[in-house]
């Protein structure tokens, strides 16, 4: 079914769980994930048919999702309380749920080490499985710069990832 053919209801209730787990590892915050799409939505309410008619509205929602979140990083920098995350609806089917925890935690903590842009490119390609051009679209840049921010950000979280198994293997 053509994206044209939705009405925003049905878009919206469509795209929903998607972009709340979306915004959950992008920002680590179950509820300020959902503080973003639901801002995100009424944007997209109010500008319906330019949302519609764009190639990929899916793509365009997510864009406005990053750009909330990203707003809201600028508005914020000076914060220093973190909640604890809750990342319900993302667990793994079966397994130890304290394991889970501790990786979701380590994860969190790792992203948070990268910039804005790298977080974004590194969760649309990873946990969304997007392509180049896709993310390119959501983060309105080009698709070489797409695969500038992922190939910088694996090379940080690789550096740290090996920085701190050195620092446990260390007596």
């Amino acid at each position: 079914m053509e994206s044209t053919q939705h009405t925003f209801d049905e878009f919206s209730r469509e795209q929903l769980p998607g972009l709340v787990r979306f915004a959950a590892v992008l920002t680590g915050d179950r509820d300020l994930a959902q503080d973003l799409v639901q801002d995100a939505l009424v944007r997209a309410h109010r500008h319906w048919p330019r949302v519609v008619s764009a190639d990929r509205p899916d793509l365009y929602l997510r864009r406005m999702v990053v750009n909330g979140h990203l707003s809201w990083r600028k508005r914020w920098y000076q914060r220093s309380v973190r909640l604890t995350a809750d990342y319900a609806g993302t667990e793994p089917a079966s397994g130890d749920p304290a394991a889970a925890v501790a990786d979701r935690d380590q994860l969190d903590g790792l992203l948070r080490k990268l910039t804005p842009a790298q977080q974004v490119a590194i969760v649309l390609r990873f946990y969304e499985d997007r392509d180049d051009t896709e993310i390119a679209e959501a983060m309105g840049c080009a698709a070489g710069t797409v695969r500038s921010h992922i190939s910088r950000g694996l090379a940080a979280l690789r550096l740290r990832l090996e920085s701190d198994l050195t620092e446990v293997s260390e007596p």
